[in-house]
């Protein structure tokens, strides 16, 4: 079957390019506000054949260009235009079409019986020697164009429209992205469009977020249709909208939303006795799924933007839930963008960290060398560009319009901070695994990597504090719980110094909470890794809990369960600038599903694979999780103390106490569950 092919990243890259323009906030629009890497305008795409028959074939292409066939043998050269049906004659041939595109994406699409667009062909920019091309599942189609996504579309009515303060409410029930399709019954009528997430926000007519005054004519926001007195707005994220000064739909006519989504499949699923941990789990799915389009972005409605760090814990739910290995690898590419690298991804220092792991965890995932050779070389120049920014001790700096993040939290940020050495450190084990695995020279960072840890110990543990201090320069030894985190999930401390680091650190109220879902994940996997399984659905039951009794229908940016009112709305100084639909709001479906479960591979792409439940604290519970980019999966059921277990792929271990059993894949196994273990 013949796909459409680009420059390898070039599609991730224009896409990312759109995403990241497409914010609006306050009727003006907000695009990223870093720099911006560009996708090639003119390349070449080349194949050779062996032909004992001539061979016809058609080509199409986003841009302009012409074709060319290299006889091998006698080295002549036959150019021809993409207009036409093209044949190759007999012989031995390299075929090259090329294809310019000044303002979108130059791809081509090839079809004929033996010639065909496909992997098999490679594309060049001119600079560098021809390499794989770029292919999507979901360009496979001639009258396709990849500068434009395809979506599924589902039409949504609100579940609930009231009457509220002159005006008329639509409650959609949970967020939704969408555009806002209004049929007017007779002429067009002017209207003011007011969006939330929140009833708060929506009836703000002063303040919200997003707000739109619809004209019939020259509206950047959306178009009016004359003949079918229809009109339809950009795409939005909400769940409320507000119509002031509308008593009734018979003022205008009809509204509707156009929910716009991709149709990953349902194959991560999870019930419980515990109507809460199922709800949790519910609202987690539906977070993610409305955060994943193109690629995994951070909100639907703020910012709208590929972050690395959002994107990076969404690798690890993706694994729990709906297995999608290409918007992986899409979120890769347009986040790290051209092969030179001019700036930390998003700005954020530890956000190319994240990016560096990322690539060992994809490889952990899914096992295709093939994609780690093609963006080794991306790689290997972030690694090289975050390098040159490190003192003698190894620690890396800030430099100017850098940002050093790890969270919204309270550091002390003179001179380099731990936390930021940590990634740092294990972003170099990352680097150094994926160079081993495709042969590659790694000596340089492996040297770096053993002077780095050594010097993190050495300047930031404090003895009497029985923890990683923030700086060593300021002199202020404040302690944090970010970097002794991070000490315990990368295996940095022995059991001694993990020890002193819950009593001191994670299990000392004095020491600041974290109230992001974004970093509640690696404190509750440094509880997990410890074996604190209990305090794990505990804080998972209390904090996501906590936001859905806050009335949450979709999982929150920042959750601070001490404000009360609309303060819980307010974010960057905004009363509405909280997330009220953010990626990282997911990660119970991780924590169920590799904690509580205890499912992880073995070996990359789950040749081989553990499940390791907490059954003394789940109760009766119901899961199935996939274990392969193909749909195999592994489902388990317990009820009444009996423990019921499937898998579609071999190589399953089930580990039950002390006792380790052989995962069945031609029927199920059901085992009587033992005292309370």
């Amino acid at each position: 079957m013949a796909k459409w092919i680009w420059y390898h990243g070039d599609f991730e890259i224009y896409h990312a390019m759109k995403q990241n323009f497409d914010r609006e906030e306050r009727v003006m629009k907000w695009p990223a506000y870093w720099y911006t890497s560009g996708w090639n305008h003119n390349v070449y795409f080349c194949k050779e054949v062996y032909l004992k028959q001539p061979e016809t074939f058609t080509v199409k292409v986003q841009g302009e260009g012409y074709g060319k066939f290299v006889d091998l043998e006698s080295h002549e050269e036959t150019k021809f235009s993409l207009l036409e049906v093209v044949t190759c004659p007999v012989g031995h041939y390299r075929i090259e079409v090329y294809v310019a595109n000044l303002s979108g994406l130059p791809c081509a699409y090839i079809e004929g019986k033996a010639i065909q667009s496909d992997e098999s062909w490679q594309a060049s920019n001119f600079l560098d020697d021809a390499s794989a091309v770029g292919t999507s599942k979901y360009f496979i189609k001639a009258n396709q164009n990849p500068m434009h996504f395809t979506y599924t579309h589902d039409i949504r009515h609100a579940q609930k429209v009231e009457c509220v303060e002159e005006g008329l409410l639509f409650d959609f029930g949970h967020d939704l992205t969408a555009k806002t399709v209004i049929k007017f019954s007779q002429e067009f009528k002017p209207l003011t469009l007011r969006y939330g997430e929140s009833r708060t926000e929506a009836l703000d007519v002063k303040d919200t977020y997003l707000k739109h005054k619809i004209k019939q004519n020259n509206d950047p926001f959306g178009a009016y249709d004359d003949e079918t007195k229809t009109y339809t707005t950009k795409l939005r994220a909400f769940r409320y909208i507000y119509l002031p000064d509308v008593k009734n739909t018979e003022d205008f006519g009809e509204l509707s939303v156009d929910f716009e989504f991709i149709k990953f499949p349902q194959i991560g699923q999870f019930t419980s006795s515990d109507s809460k941990l199922t709800k949790i789990w519910q609202v987690a799915d539906r977070t993610l799924r409305l955060c994943s389009g193109i690629f995994f972005i951070d909100g639907i409605k703020r910012d709208r933007w590929v972050w690395a760090g959002d994107a990076f814990q969404c690798f690890y739910m993706n694994r729990y839930d709906f297995f999608d290995k290409e918007i992986v690898e899409r979120t890769i590419l347009g986040l790290r963008g051209e092969l030179n690298i001019k700036q930390h991804l998003d700005t954020i220092v530890d956000y190319s960290m994240y990016w560096l792991i990322g690539i060992e965890l994809y490889y952990e995932t899914f096992a295709d060398k093939h994609f780690l050779k093609a963006v080794y070389p991306k790689l290997k120049k972030l690694i090289d560009f975050s390098l040159e920014a490190t003192d003698d001790n190894g620690f890396i700096h800030e430099r100017k319009g850098d940002w050093i993040y790890i969270d919204w939290a309270d550091f002390d940020h003179q001179g380099p901070l731990c936390a930021e050495q940590m990634v740092l450190a294990r972003a170099l084990q990352s680097v150094i695994k994926v160079s081993k695995l495709l042969n590659k020279d790694s000596q340089k960072y492996e040297r770096h990597f053993q002077k780095l840890r050594k010097n993190i110990d050495k300047y930031y543990w404090d003895d009497q504090k029985h923890a990683y201090v923030d700086s060593y320069e300021s002199g202020k030894q404040r302690v944090s719980r970010h970097a002794n985190i991070f000490a315990i999930l990368f295996d940095y401390v022995d059991s001694q110094r993990m020890e002193s680091i819950f009593k001191h650190v994670l299990l000392n109220d004095e020491i600041p909470q974290i109230n992001t879902p974004y970093f509640k994940f690696w404190e509750l996997e440094a509880f997990a890794k410890a074996g604190y399984y209990q305090k794990v659905l505990d804080v998972i039951k209390t904090y996501w809990g906590g936001m859905l009794d806050n009335g949450a229908t979709t999982f929150w940016e920042y959750f601070d369960p001490a404000e009360k009112g609309n303060e819980r709305f307010a974010m960057y100084g905004d009363k509405y600038g909280k997330s009220l639909c953010h990626a990282w709001g997911s990660s119970p479906i991780y924590l169920i599903g590799r904690y509580l479960i205890g499912l992880k591979p073995t070996q990359p792409g789950y040749k081989t694979f553990e499940i390791h439940p907490q059954l003394a604290l789940m109760g009766n519970f119901k899961g199935k999780f996939p274990i392969s980019a193909e749909g195999d999966y592994i489902a388990l059921e317990v009820k009444d103390r009996m423990l019921t277990i499937d898998a579609t792929k071999a190589g399953g271990t089930l580990i039950i106490g002390h006792k380790r059993i052989s995962i069945p894949t031609k029927h199920r196994e059901s085992i009587v569950i033992e005292g309370n273990k």
